[in-house]
């Protein structure tokens, strides 16, 4: 038996922040943000709705799309930087409000790669048998960690939340085996810390890094996967900014009509973006049943990941 997703959704806040609103209180621009970062505006929480609220209707959102029930979930794994609170996590809360009461909840934190991290403990969970469906949601408020007044890192985040749901099948490749890799020497270039408790960032420290990285494991993740760039339908990395999609794709030799993008709209979500655009390119029609996806992502710590999946393959699943 493999692993495999079989359901996606997303929820984003109301509020748009665009960069001419950045621009009225910052040394910066609009065509300046674009030309650096391709990202041209952001959602972020206002008091209307909660992270945990976001991370719900995802959720709910997923477990729709996979005609599952919500007694169906095993296990809830929420990677987020962001909690509400430092205790309880995130995901009982979630687990409860969705319907999946008794259910595994746990809180995961690895940063913007934490979505492929959580992934790969859930396929992992699926193949051992240990549970049958497991809901995996990216949630991130990186507007409350990120100083407004930091032309740096104001500019570059976004809040979001979206959630996918891994069951097992008899599947020809499902989840392929996921690399993952970590480096704590290099912590304090992209960190939050501090008296304010706010997001610092070594920018050409962490571009140099997040290349290199996504694209020697996506590169491992391939070989692992008896793979060639060459038979993977779309490439989707972290949506940190265009510049280092566009870098680590051209590495790869991934053209650019197989490369997924929704940073100009959502900015920099941490752990939800490579699920937000998933769904992104799914509505739009990119993302088909059986095509094959490769995903990669690189965050704080330095943790990194990457990872070869058939999406929503229909072959004998199982319940």
């Amino acid at each position: 038996m493999r692993a495999g997703v079989f359901g996606i959704g997303s929820a984003l806040p109301e509020h748009i922040v665009t960069n001419a609103h950045l621009a009225s209180y910052l040394d910066t621009s609009d065509a300046w943000i674009v030309r650096r970062t391709g990202i041209r505006e952001r959602r972020h929480l206002n008091g209307t709705h909660t992270l945990t609220d976001l991370a719900v209707a995802a959720c709910l959102d997923a477990l729709a799309d996979a005609h599952c029930k919500p007694s169906d979930v095993d296990h809830v794994i929420v990677s987020t930087i962001t909690p509400e609170q430092v205790m309880p996590g995130m995901a009982p809360e979630i687990a409860s409000r969705i319907g999946a009461s008794g259910a595994g909840a746990v809180d995961m934190n690895a940063a913007c790669a934490g979505f492929v991290y959580a992934l790969d403990q859930a396929a992992a969970l699926v193949e051992s048998d240990r549970a049958g469906c497991v809901l995996v949601c990216g949630a991130e408020a990186l507007s409350t960690i990120t100083d407004p007044d930091d032309r740096a890192t104001a500019i570059l985040f976004g809040d979001g939340a979206a959630a996918v749901v891994v069951r097992g099948g008899d599947l020809e490749r499902g989840c392929s085996p996921f690399v993952l890799g970590s480096d704590g020497v290099h912590a304090a270039s992209l960190n939050v810390g501090g008296a304010k408790q706010v997001l610092r960032m070594e920018g050409q420290e962490v571009y140099r890094h997040a290349v290199e990285r996504m694209v020697q494991a996506t590169t491992e993740a391939l070989r692992r996967a008896s793979m060639t760039v060459d038979e993977v339908d779309l490439l989707v990395v972290h949506q940190a900014n265009e510049r280092i999609i566009d870098a680590a794709a051209l590495r790869l030799g991934m053209p650019a009509e197989k490369v997924v993008k929704n940073v100009d709209e959502v900015a920099n979500t941490s752990s939800a973006s490579i699920p937000l655009a998933l769904h992104k390119a799914e509505r739009e029609g990119l993302l088909v049943p059986g095509a094959t996806v490769a995903l990669a992502a690189f965050g704080g710590g330095f943790v990194w990941g990457a990872g070869i999946l058939s999406w929503k393959e229909r072959v004998h699943a199982t319940a």
